[in-house]
């Protein structure tokens, strides 16, 4: 049980070192990473598509 105590203590010591984002921040690496998450589902999605239709193709030889 003690290693579990010192192990929070120690937590909560690091914790007091993180330098935290404001609310600006925060809010523009989220939107950040909303458009990128849009960006890469679009350009897998054109490749998704472009290879089903060329397996498609490929199949109905």
């Amino acid at each position: 049980m003690s290693k579990i105590t010192e192990y929070l203590k120690e937590t909560k010591i690091e914790l007091k070192h993180v330098i935290w984002p404001n609310r600006r921040q925060t809010l523009y690496y989220t939107l950040i990473v909303i458009v990128l998450s849009v960006v890469v589902a679009y350009y897998l999605g054109i490749f998704d598509f472009l290879f089903s239709k060329g397996l498609e193709k490929l199949i109905s030889l």
